[in-house]
C-alpha cells in the first residue's frame, strides 16, 4: 500500500469566531487541545466543519499554524487546502507542508462543473509541488462535483495521492474501491451515519466532527471494530446514530457550535450567513446529548440549566 499516515478517528475542529466575526485563534487552540486530549487519532482543520470556504487566505494560514503548533506532533494533522483555482490550492498546500502538516486534503471546488481530465490535472499539478500525502475528498453535497470510482482510481496513479475520503453516503462505492483496488487504496469514511458499515467495508479511518461532542463513543466504536467485537460495535454505533445523523442534517458548524455550548464548552460564534440553531433544534440536540450522557451526572446537570 502507498504511504498512508492516517487511521482511526480523524477529528474536525470547528473554526470559532468572535462577536465581530473575526477568527478566534485562542479559542480554536483550546478546542484543538480538547480533541487531542480526548484520544482522537488525528486532527483535520479547514474541512466542512471548519468552514474553509468562508475564510480568507490569511485566516486559513493562521488556522493551519495554530493547529500544528497546538498539536505539537502528538498526532498527525490533515489540513484542508482546497480552493477554486489550482494556483491557490498549490499555495495553501505548500504553506501546510512548510508549516509541518502530515498530509493535506483536497476537494474539487468550482463554479463550473469540471471534467474528469480537469480534475485529474488539478490534483496532478498540486501533487507535483509538494511531497506530503494527499487525501482526495469526494463530497458532491458540498462541492457539486461527484468524482466517480473510476476517476478516484485514476487519481491514485498520482504518486502522493494516497488516500480517498468518500462522503457520498453510498456504501457500495466503498465496497467497489476495496474490491477493485484491494489493499492499494486507503479509504476513509466521511458520512457519519455510515460509520459502522464503512469500517466493515474496510475503511481505514473515519473523518468526523462528532468528537467535538462525543469523542469517547467515537473512539470506542473504532476500537471495537479493531478488536473484532462486532456486537459491541453495533451497540456503540446505534447509541450515537441519532446524534450523528442530526449534526449532518442540521449543518456541521451550527450543530457543533450549539452542542459545545450545551456541554458547557465555548463554541464561539459563526460567520454570516451561517446562523446558530433555532430553539426547536437546540432542544432536540440537548435531548440527544442528555440521552448519551445519562450516566454522567455532571454533564446532564449542566444541560438542565
Amino acid at each position: 500500500m502507498k504511504h498512508t499516515p492516517l487511521k482511526g478517528v480523524i477529528a474536525y475542529p470547528i473554526t470559532p469566531f468572535d462577536t465581530e466575526e473575526r477568527v478566534n485563534i485562542k479559542l480554536f487552540k483550546t478546542l484543538v487541545e480538547r480533541l487531542v486530549e480526548s484520544g482522537t487519532h488525528a486532527i483535520a482543520p479547514l474541512g466542512s466543519t471548519g468552514v474553509l470556504p468562508y475564510l480568507s487566505d490569511e485566516e486559513k494560514e493562521s488556522i493551519t499554524e495554530a493547529t500544528i503548533d497546538q498539536v505539537a506532533d502528538r498526532v498527525p494533522t490533515l489540513v484542508g487546502v482546497s480552493n477554486l483555482t489550482t494556483e491557490k490550492t498549490i499555495y495553501h498546500a505548500q504553506f501546510a507542508e512548510k508549516a509541518g502538516a502530515t498530509a493535506v486534503m483536497i476537494i474539487p471546488m468550482s463554479y463550473w462543473k469540471l471534467t474528469d481530465d480537469e480534475i485529474f490535472d488539478h490534483y496532478d499539478r498540486v501533487a507535483s509541488k509538494i511531497s506530503i500525502p494527499i487525501m482526495a475528498y469526494n463530497n458532491p453535497a458540498t462541492s457539486g462535483i461527484d468524482m466517480s470510482p473510476a476517476l478516484l482510481q485514476r487519481l491514485l496513479r498520482i504518486p502522493n495521492v494516497t488516500m480517498i475520503k468518500e462522503s457520498t453516503g453510498d456504501i457500495q462505492r466503498m465496497h467497489f474501491l476495496r474490491k477493485t483496488l484491494g489493499e492499494e487504496v486507503a479509504f476513509y469514511n466521511g458520512s457519519n451515519p455510515l460509520a459502522l458499515a464503512a469500517f466493515a467495508a474496510g475503511a481505514q479511518g473515519w473523518c468526523t466532527a462528532a468528537p467535538n461532542l462525543i469523542p469517547d463513543l467515537n473512539i470506542a466504536l473504532y476500537e471495537a471494530i479493531q478488536n473484532n467485537e462486532l456486537s459491541k460495535a453495533q451497540q456503540l454505533f446505534y447509541k450515537q446514530f441519532d446524534l450523528l445523523k442530526f449534526i449532518v442534517d442540521k449543518g456541521l458548524p451550527r450543530a457543533i457550535k450549539t452542542g459545545l455550548n450545551i456541554l458547557g464548552q465555548q463554541g464561539g460564534e459563526l460567520r454570516t450567513p451561517l446562523q446558530q440553531l433555532g430553539p426547536q433544534d437546540t432542544h432536540e440536540l440537548k435531548k440527544l446529548l442528555s440521552e448519551i450522557y445519562e450516566n454522567e451526572p455532571s454533564k446532564v446537570q449542566h444541560m438542565r440549566h
